[in-house]
Formats: C-alpha cells, sequence, structure tokens
C-alpha cells in the first residue's frame, strides 16, 4: 500500500501520483495499492483540483479523496512542514516513509518514491 498525502497539487506530486497508478497497474498480481490524500481546510473547492489531476494524469487505479483539514489524520501523525509525506505499507507495518517540505517533491524525489515501491513488492 502507498499512501500520499499532500497538502497541494503540484506538477511534480501529478508525475509522483501518475508513477504510482502506473505501478499499481503492473503489480496488481501482487495486490500492490495505493491512495492520494488532500490535505485541505476547503474541502468542496479543492475537489476540482483533483478531478483535474485525475484527467491531466490519466489516473485509473488509484482513490483520490481529500480530508477535511491540512494537519491530516491524526493516527497517522504527518509532519506539519511537509507539503508530501509518502507512506509504504506492508501488511500493517509501514516500511517506507518519505517526507517533503514545501517546493522540495523533486523529479529526484518522485524517482526514489517510486523506487521504494520494490520495498513492498518483496
Amino acid at each position: 500500500m502507498v499512501a500520499i498525502f499532500t497538502r497541494s497539487i503540484t506538477d511534480n506530486l501529478t508525475s509522483l501520483v501518475k508513477q504510482i497508478d502506473e505501478q499499481v497497474a503492473k503489480n496488481e498480481d501482487k495486490k500492490m495499492a495505493s491512495f492520494v490524500i488532500l490535505l485541505s481546510n476547503d474541502a468542496d473547492g479543492d475537489e476540482a483540483k483533483l478531478k483535474t489531476l485525475a484527467e491531466k494524469a490519466g489516473i485509473k487505479h488509484v482513490p483520490l479523496t481529500i480530508f477535511d483539514g491540512v494537519a491530516g489524520p491524526p493516527n497517522y501523525k504527518i509532519a506539519e512542514d511537509a507539503e508530501v509525506t509518502v507512506l509504504h505499507w506492508k501488511g500493517r507495518k509501514a516500511v517506507v516513509n518519505h517526507a517533503f517540505a514545501k517546493g522540495k517533491l523533486d523529479k529526484d524525489g518522485v524517482k526514489k518514491v517510486v523506487e521504494s515501491t520494490a520495498e513492498i513488492l518483496k
């Protein structure tokens, strides 16, 4: 399971979601799954942003949703200064955690996150 929590939608985030969507499609036999949660204080207003992301990137295998509140779900303890947090779970255990401050998710970061999906496919 790859969970992507984000506080904004950027081109690099869109690239990440598209590549994770492709990984999910390739690894359906291994039951790989993912979801994206936009952390927002304006859930109604931000819904269109998620629809645009899905259409722009052709997302077919990764559900996109909104959490009402930029702090995120309390049990996940999303870092306050992270614009994007990506958690990889294997079973019930988080085995990989990536956190990117505002503007720090770049092409190298996207590549690193995608490559780290191998950890949950072993």
